[in-house]
């Protein structure tokens, strides 16, 4: 068993317009964007001017002119995930971390994120990319409870636009920054409990979605896309399935809502079309804030966490480089 005890986001301040982006002359447009992926803005911890002046030629001068760091978003979407939670930095017993783009190789992302908070515990991180939330959950839902502290620290910081060519429309269109944070708990019952999780992985397909060492993102766009609306879609039925969800989000019983990886609205709008899932139980964020990687899904839960209602249930259903998958359904008390 574990619950949620609390969830927090955070967004840099810098916003990347797709007026912006046509005005980079790369061959986009407003509605060459929305027509393709529906998104409408992303964050960036980049200043505007560097992405407006070099479209990012050098990644490594990127991480020199990045505003934040990803200890630094991390740590203020954790801040939240605390409040939210109740309790303070000193009662955290371990800090797990993970990213698609982390700033280090060594150490791991979490010890920089615990120290800008000045938590002293266990630090390590858990990284399967966009779908990491989903696998760092998976992982402590097997782990025996009394092996754990009372309460786990889980970050997610995502300050992937460092990694993007703004040369390249096909990829500067999808990806905006942002991190999230949840505190949970083997022990400690609050009122959203985990159900189920499962996590798994099609290594043969890893170079299918790449960051290089100081390189940029590469992807096979078709392919990926395709891998995450079967997965996604798999997810969804196998849990409506298992817990008899109402799909029509009825009010005389609980609703089957439904949190996917936020990867572009298209691919998110297929999945609720083959599952008969209603715009209403479909929380989503990536038209005002683009992919942001693992951050994505948990940063909609955060933002939606007071529009939950008893016996709602969630399915999270999450994809990722590697290429990886995971699926969580939480249910409210």
């Amino acid at each position: 068993m574990l619950y949620l005890h609390g969830l927090g986001h955070f967004h840099p301040e810098n916003v990347i317009t797709n007026q912006f982006l046509e005005d980079l002359d790369i061959g986009t447009s407003n509605d060459w964007v929305l027509e393709r992926v529906g998104i409408r803005e992303r964050r960036t911890s980049l200043p505007l001017a560097y992405i407006r002046e070099t479209k990012n030629r050098d990644t490594r001068a990127a991480y020199e002119a990045s505003i934040y760091t990803n200890a630094q978003t991390g740590a203020a979407a954790a801040r939240q995930a605390l409040v939210q939670a109740g309790i303070a930095p000193g009662d955290i017993g371990l800090v797990i971390s993970g990213s698609s783009a982390p700033d280090h190789v060594t150490p791991s992302e979490a010890a920089t994120v615990a120290a800008e908070l000045e938590i002293e515990a266990t630090c390590f991180d858990i990284n399967a990319a966009c779908s990491t939330f989903g696998v760092q959950l998976s992982f402590l839902s097997k782990m025996m409870p009394e092996t754990l502290p009372p309460y786990v620290l889980v970050v997610n910081p995502e300050n992937v636009t460092r990694c993007i060519d703004y040369s390249d429309r096909n990829t500067a269109v999808l990806f905006g920054d942002g991190s999230a944070a949840a505190v949970v708990s083997a022990t400690v019952p609050s009122r959203m409990r985990l159900l189920g999780s499962d996590c798994a992985s099609k290594p043969s397909a890893w170079q299918k979605a790449i960051i290089p060492r100081t390189g940029y993102f590469q992807q096979d766009g078709n392919a990926v896309q395709g891998f995450a609306i079967r997965k996604m879609t798999e997810a969804v039925r196998m849990f409506q399935e298992t817990y008899n969800g109402r799909k029509d989000g009825g009010e005389d019983n609980r609703r089957l809502l439904f949190v996917g990886h936020q990867a572009n609205l298209s691919v998110l709008r297929t999945v609720c079309e083959r599952t008969a899932i209603p715009d209403g139980c479909h929380w989503h964020n990536v038209t005002m804030f683009g992919n942001t990687g693992c951050s994505g899904a948990p940063a909609v839960v955060s933002q939606r966490w007071h529009d939950f209602k008893p016996d709602d249930c969630l399915v999270m259903a999450l994809v990722g480089a590697g290429l990886t998958w995971s699926t969580l359904m939480w249910q409210m008390a």
